[in-house]
């Protein structure tokens, strides 16, 4: 399958803002700025942008919808191919995801045990069996986050995947934009029933229960059958500063869904469109500056591995160096992404090349 390099700096800067967000939140987490005196212009700028950037860093948890949706955008994209070529066999696909998906895992959890720069913020207890499954919605509240919060992502992720064949037919069979609808429908249902009617604890809501985020994993099957439609119109929209206009012109919408436990039903969809649009149209600029992309392309096509990683690597270094001024932060951040990109390929690359030799793939992968 050939790889779209904008799809993939796409990741790179879902990743990277997911980074950012965590290591924000450690840094700042309680942190007092000082009151600028509004009568003086420069200090009554300073203020705005302070609060600006508060805001924006505030919302960087958004990009977690975004993967959510380009898994969904890249599953469907490698298995119509498939599917077209005749070589679409479920025990096979099976096989060539799982082995994508646990090894990697597997790698992080031992990278967490023997790393010496990780915030180890719980006991290593009986709850590990439960993570290395990924089975982390047993017993949510005790197991949902544990060890590295960022974990929660896998255990949904398995469950598209088992639901998958399921999904693919149905957008196969109604096209696009019924599946869409039809996702979204059952997927704003069940939200509506977990938060209003029979209110569950939040972390269902999250991921527990994939079906929650079936809206947003939906979208992106439906985006990858549109672009494999049309891909230069899908492109264009996304590539040029349309997507991104809409993007910005919607997100005041997407935010105020936060308003009570009704709108939120919505929040999660519409904040992860917006902050799609917002992505993809910066990663169309990069992409015309080669050498630039070429390594953001790399950060991406190997984003899962950074994902896994770097929550336990930042909050480590964060709880270390507040508190910090915005500027210092912005830089040893920068620092802090090289390194765990760096680190994050190089197990990714190492766990994938170890995968391959111990169980090769077969034709049909």
């Amino acid at each position: 399958m050939k790889r779209l390099l904008w799809l993939d700096i796409a990741k790179a800067l879902a990743i990277s803002w997911v980074v950012y967000f965590h290591f924000f939140n450690t840094c700042f987490e309680h942190a007092q700025f000082p009151h600028d005196d509004w009568s003086s212009l420069a200090a009554s700028a300073v203020t705005i942008l302070r609060m600006v950037w508060l805001k924006i860093s505030g919302i960087g948890f958004h990009a977690v919808g975004v993967f959510i949706i380009l898994s969904g955008w890249a599953l469907m994209e490698s298995t119509v191919r498939r599917a077209e070529s005749g070589s679409l066999k479920w025990g096979s696909w099976y096989r060539a995801r799982f082995l994508r998906l646990y090894p990697m895992y597997w790698v992080a959890h031992l990278v967490y045990l023997v790393s010496p720069f990780v915030a180890r913020l719980e006991p290593v207890d009986s709850r590990i069996i439960l993570s290395l499954l990924g089975l982390r919605f047993i017993d949510i509240t005790m197991n949902f986050m544990y060890l590295n919060a960022a974990w929660w992502y896998f255990s949904m992720l398995i469950q598209f995947y088992l639901i998958f064949p399921l999904l693919f037919w149905a957008a196969r069979r109604f096209g696009p934009f019924t599946f869409l609808l039809m996702a979204c429908a059952l997927g704003f249902f069940v939200r509506y029933l977990m938060l209003v009617v029979y209110p569950q604890h939040g972390f269902w809501v999250l991921g527990g229960l994939a079906l929650c985020r079936l809206p947003e994993f939906a979208l992106g099957m439906a985006l990858g059958m549109w672009h494999k439609q049309s891909p230069a119109r899908v492109e264009w929209f996304l590539l040029r500063g349309a997507g991104f206009l809409a993007g910005l012109l919607l997100y005041p919408a997407a935010l105020w869904l936060y308003h009570n436990g009704i709108t939120y039903v919505f929040v999660d969809f519409a904040t992860s469109s917006c902050c799609l649009l917002e992505i993809v149209g910066v990663a169309g600029i990069i992409w015309r500056f080669s050498g630039v992309a070429k390594i953001f392309g790399l950060v991406g096509a190997f984003s899962y591995g950074l994902y896994l990683i770097h929550q336990p690597y930042v909050i480590w270094l964060g709880l270390r160096i507040r508190p910090i001024s915005p500027g210092s932060f912005l830089l040893i951040f920068v620092a802090t992404l090289i390194v765990l990109s760096a680190w994050g390929i190089l197990l990714e690359k190492s766990t994938n090349g170890l995968v391959n030799k111990l169980f090769p793939p077969k034709k049909d992968e």
